[in-house]
C-alpha cells in the first residue's frame, strides 16, 4: 500500500515525541529532520552510481537501523551522519549539526539508546522509495508539515526560519514565475531561512513552465541554513547554493568579474527581519562597496528597508520581486519617507498587498508584501503624464483562525492573486490601482486605509421607524444583491407602509425561512445552482475516473480546483450571491481531509478494491469504506437490520420506563436491584424467587415476570441483529472480491466523492437563504414595536404590578 499522507505526517510528529521534554523545538526539529534527511536520500540514491548524492557504506539509513539497541547508538550515528557529509561537499556542515551523542539532551545509558532506537524505528517504518518528492511532493509536504509545527512550538523568538507556504505560494505568483521564459533564468533568496519560501518559488516556475530554475539563497543563522540546504536536497533541488552569512554585511552573490557589483538575478523573493536594530553591523553604509544605497540610507535602529534596497539592487533590470515587510515601511516618515518617495518616483513598485495580522512565526504584526518590477517600472513613473499607479489590495480580513495563528485559505490566496495579476478594480473596498498624483497628494505615504476603505458600512437605526414603526427601505435595499436574482420574493416578504420610504412585513418572522424556500425564484435559483455543480460534474468524471498509476494528483486537483471556480464565475446570477472562491475553498477542503489520501493511493496502487490488489487480501476500505458497499448494493439489508435495531430498542425503552416507573425509592422494583443499584436479568430473577411464595408480592412479581419476558424478548432482538449484521457483513467482504474497475470508480468517485462535494454545495445555498432570512428577521425584530407603543405597553404592565402589590398590602408615599 502507498505511504499515505496523513500516515506520514502522523509517523513524523511521534518522532517529535519521542524527543520532548529533553529540549524545545527549535531544538528537537535538527534531531527529526537529519533523520527524515537520511532515510529520504538512502532510499532514493543507495545503490546508484550515477546519483546525485552519494550514499557511502556505513552511511545509509540501513546502517542506522543496525544500530538499533546498541549501547553506542549515540556515538555511532555521529559517525554515520559524518560519513555522509564527508561523501558530498554539499552536505558538510547542513546534516552533521546535531549531536545524537548529547546526554543533556537525550538521555544517559539506556535512555539515550531506548530513545534513539524509537526514533529510528519510527523512521524504518517509511518508504520513500515509491513516494520520492517529484512532481508530486510527498516528502517535501511532510517537510513543510514538520516545519510548520515546529515553529508553531517554537514561539516568536525562534520560529522566524520560516515563511507560511501559504505566503510563499502568493508570493511565488504574484510576481509570475509561472511565466517564465528559459530555463537560465534564477531565483535568489537573501535572506532564505529554511528554504521554505525559495523552493515555493521553484515549485511555482517547475510545474508551469517545467523550467528548472537555479536557485541561490544566503542566511545569516548557521543551524537555519544547514535546514536549507537539506530542505534543498529533498525537494530534489541538490545544486541549490546556499551560503551561510550575514546577507547585508558580507554578501557572498557577487558579479562574475566586477567584486564591487552585486550578481543579479530575475527574481528575488524574501521575509527578512522585521525591523532589525543592528542591520548595518560590520559595515558602513555611508560608504557601501555595492552602491545599495543610492535612494537613501536608512536608519540606523531599523534595518526594514536596508533589506529592500538591497533586493532592488539584485534585481536584473527586467526582474521582478516580491518581500515581506512590517506595514510601518508604507508610511513611516524621516529617512524611510524619503527612501519611499525615491522607489516610488522610480516606479519599482508595482503593488502592495496587505495581510492579515498573526500569520508568521516570528511576529503577530500585521505585514504586507511589496511587488517590486523593474521591467515595467518606466510605466509606472510619472513621466507617463500621471497615469501610472501602484495597484493596492486589501487582504487583511481573508483568513482563517489555526490554532494560535491565522491562516490563509486556498480562496484567499487564489482570491489575492486572480485579483493582482488580473489588476481587477471591480471591488474598491478590495484593491484599487492608485494613480502616482494622488500617492503624491499624500507625501508618499503608501499605508493602505488612505486609498482603500475596506470597513464595512455602519448597521444604522432609523429614529422614525422606532417611533412610527415600518422598517426602512433604505436597509431593504441593501439587500439588493438579493432583489437582483429573487426581485418578487421582496413583494411576497414586504409590503408598502402607511408612509414613503418604510414597508412592512408580510410574513411573520419565524416563517421567513419557509416562505423564501418555498418561493418558486428561489426554487428556480437552487436549480441553477445545481445544474451549474451537474455541468461541472459530467466535464471533470472524466478527469477523475481517469487517474492511473504514476498520474500527479496536484495537477489533478489543480484542473478540478480551477474548473469549478470558473464554473460557477460563469453564472453571474449564481456568482452575486454564492462566492464562487466559497465554493472552490469547498473542494479544498475536501481535498485536504479525504481526496488527496485517495488520489495518493490511486495514483500509486491503482484502483484496488482490495489492498495491494492480491486475492484474499483485506478490503481496501480507506478507498473504499464499506458504507459505500452497503448503500449501493445492500440497502435492503441495512433497512431490514435498522428495523430489527428499533424493535430492540424498543424493548430496552420499555425496560427503562418500568425501572424508571417502579424502581425508585418505595417502588415494586426498588428491591429487585442489585448492589450497585442496576435493575438486571440476574437481579430479577433473584428477586423472583425470594417473593415466589409471597401472596403479598402478587403485584411485584407480575412486574418482574414482565421485566424478565422484556429482557428475553431484548437478548433475541439483540441476536437477530447480531446475525444480521454478520450475514451483510459476509456479503459485504465477498462484493469487495467481485468489484469491478467501473464498480470501484462509481463507488469512489459518484457514491464517495462527488457525493460529499454535492452536500457542501448544497451547504452554500443553505447558507444564502440563513444570511437573507437572519437579515429580514433582524430588521423586523427591530421595528417591530414603535416606541409610543412600548411607552404603552410598558404604563399597563407597571400598574398591573401596582394593582397586585396593593393587593398584597404593599403602600409606599
Amino acid at each position: 500500500m502507498a505511504l499515505k499522507k496523513s500516515e506520514l505526517y502522523s509517523s513524523l510528529w511521534k518522532s517529535c515525541d519521542e524527543l520532548r521534554g529533553g529540549m524545545d523545538a527549535s531544538q528537537y526539529k535538527d534531531y527529526v529532520l537529519v533523520l527524515l534527511f537520511v532515510k529520504y536520500v538512502s532510499d532514493k540514491y543507495a545503490g546508484n552510481p550515477n546519483a546525485l548524492i552519494d550514499v557511502p557504506a556505513g552511511g545509509s539509513f540501513a546502517d542506522m537501523v543496525a544500530l538499533k539497541n546498541d549501547k553506542e547508538i549515540g556515538d555511532k550515528i555521529n559517525k554515520l551522519v559524518a560519513r555522509l557529509a564527508d561523501a558530498n561537499d554539499t552536505l558538510k556542515g547542513a546534516i552533521n549539526v546535531a549531536d545524537f551523542n548529547d546526554e543533556e539532551k537525550l538521555g544517559k545509558g539506556k535512555e539515550m539508546v531506548d530513545r534513539l532506537t524509537k526514533l529510528v524505528g519510527i523512521f524504518e517504518g517509511l518508504d520513500f522509495g515509491r513516494n520520492r518528492a517529484e512532481g508530486d511532493d510527498l516528502l517535501g509536504d511532510a517537510y513543510e508539515y514538520l516545519m510548520r509545527h515546529f515553529a508553531t512550538e517554537s514561539g516568536k523568538s525562534k520560529g522566524q526560519f520560516y515563511t507560511p507556504a501559504e505566503v510563499s505560494r502568493v508570493m511565488a505568483q504574484v510576481i509570475e514565475l509561472g511565466r517564465a521564459t528559459d530555463a537560465r533564468q534564477s531565483i535568489f533568496d537573501p535572506t532564505c531561512g529554511s528554504g521554505s519560501l525559495l523552493l515555493k518559488a521553484h515549485d511555482e516556475a517547475k510545474s508551469r513552465t517545467g523550467f528548472d530554475l537555479a536557485l541561490y539563497g544566503q542566511e545569516m543563522d548557521n543551524a537555519t541554513s544547514a535546514l536549507s540546504r537539506m530542505n534543498m536536497v529533498l525537494h530534489d533541488c541538490p545544486t541549490a547554493e546556499i551560503w551561510r552569512d550575514n546577507t547585508l554585511a558580507n554578501p557572498h552573490f557577487l558579479h562574475a568579474t566586477d567584486k564591487t557589483a552585486l550578481q543579479t538575478f530575475d527574481y528575488v523573493v524574501a521575509n527578512p527581519p522585521f525591523s532589525t536594530k543592528a542591520w548595518s553591523n560590520g559595515f558602513d553604509p555611508l560608504n557601501d562597496l555595492f552602491g545599495r544605497f543610492e535612494y537613501g540610507v536608512p536608519p540606523d535602529k531599523n534595518g526594514d528597508f536596508a533589506f529592500l534596497l538591497h533586493i532592488l539592487k539584485t534585481l536584473k533590470s527586467t526582474g521582478k520581486g516580491a518581500v515581506i515587510l512590517p506595514h510601518g515601511v508604507l508610511f513611516r516618515g524621516g529617512a524611510e519617507g524619503s527612501i519611499r518617495a525615491n522607489i516610488v518616483r522610480r516606479g519599482f513598485i508595482k503593488g502592495i498587498i496587505g495581510l492579515p495580522a498573526n500569520l508568521f512565526y516570528g511576529t503577530g504584526i500585521p505585514a504586507c508584501i511589496i511587488v517590486l518590477d523593474k521591467e515595467g517600472a518606466a510605466g509606472r513613473t510619472m513621466a507617463k503624464d500621471g497615469r501610472g499607479g501602484i495597484f493596492m489590495v486589501d487582504a487583511s480580513k481573508g483568513f482563517i483562525k489555526d490554532g494560535n495563528k491565522n491562516r490563509l485559505r486556498a480562496q484567499d490566496m487564489h482570491r489575492i492573486v486572480d485579483t493582482f495579476t488580473r489588476q481587477d478594480r471591480s471591488n474598491p473596498k478590495y484593491a484599487r490601482l492608485v494613480p502616482l498624483a494622488e500617492i503624491e497628494a499624500n507625501d508618499f505615504n503608501l499605508n493602505l486605509p488612505r486609498y482603500i476603505d475596506s470597513a464595512q458600512p455602519e448597521d444604522l437605526q432609523d429614529i422614525t421607524a422606532h417611533l412610527r414603526g415600518g422598517i426602512p427601505n433604505a436597509d431593504i435595499d441593501g439587500l439588493a444583491a438579493y432583489w437582483q436574482v429573487l426581485p418578487t420574493v421582496r413583494q411576497h416578504i414586504f409590503a408598502a407602509a402607511d408612509r414613503p420610504g418604510y414597508s412592512q412585513p408580510t410574513v411573520p418572522g419565524s416563517q421567513v425561512k419557509a416562505a423564501i424556500f418555498a418561493h418558486p425564484e428561489f426554487t428556480a435559483f437552487n436549480q441553477t445552482v445545481t445544474a451549474l455543480y451537474a455541468t461541472w460534474v459530467a466535464a471533470n468524471t472524466p478527469l477523475l475516473t481517469g487517474l492511473r498509476q504514476g498520474d500527479r494528483p496536484k495537477a489533478l486537483i489543480e484542473a478540478l480546483a480551477e474548473n469549478l471556480l470558473e464554473t460557477f464565475r460563469s453564472g453571474a446570477a449564481v456568482a452575486s450571491l454564492i462566492d464562487p472562491y466559497g465554493v472552490y475553498q469547498h473542494l479544498m477542503d475536501y481535498w485536504a481531509e479525504v481526496m488527496q489520501d485517495d488520489a495518493w493511493m490511486i495514483a500509486s496502487d491503482g484502483w484496488q478494491a482490495l489492498q495491494g490488489g492480491k486475492p484474499h487480501a483485506p478490503p481496501n476500505s480507506d478507498l473504499i469504506p464499506a458504507t459505500l458497499i452497503v448503500n449501493r448494493y445492500f440497502a435492503q439489508d441495512q433497512a431490514a437490520i435498522a428495523q430489527r435495531e428499533a424493535a430492540r430498542d424498543a424493548i430496552t425503552r420499555q425496560m427503562e420506563e418500568l425501572d424508571e416507573e417502579h424502581g425508585g425509592e418505595g417502588g415494586l422494583l426498588e428491591d429487585a436491584k442489585n448492589d450497585k443499584g442496576k435493575l438486571t436479568k440476574v437481579s430479577a430473577k433473584a428477586r423472583l424467587a425470594d417473593i415466589k411464595r409471597d401472596k403479598d408480592a402478587a403485584d411485584e412479581r407480575k412486574l418482574l415476570e414482565g421485566y424478565l419476558l422484556l429482557t428475553e424478548q431484548e437478548t433475541t432482538a439483540s441476536k437477530a441483529v447480531k446475525d444480521a449484521t454478520k450475514a451483510l457483513d459476509a456479503k459485504v467482504a465477498a462484493q469487495y472480491a467481485r468489484l469491478t474497475l467501473p464498480d470501484i470508480q462509481t463507488l469512489v468517485v459518484h457514491d464517495k466523492w462527488l457525493a460529499a462535494l454535492a452536500a457542501r454545495v448544497q451547504g452554500e445555498l443553505d447558507r444564502v437563504s440563513q444570511a437573507l432570512t437572519g437579515r429580514i428577521r433582524e430588521l423586523t425584530d427591530r421595528y417591530a414595536t414603535p416606541l409610543p407603543q412600548l411607552t404603552i405597553d410598558v404604563a399597563a404592565l407597571s400598574a398591573k404590578v401596582e394593582e397586585h402589590l396593593k393587593r398584597m398590602g404593599a403602600t409606599w408615599n
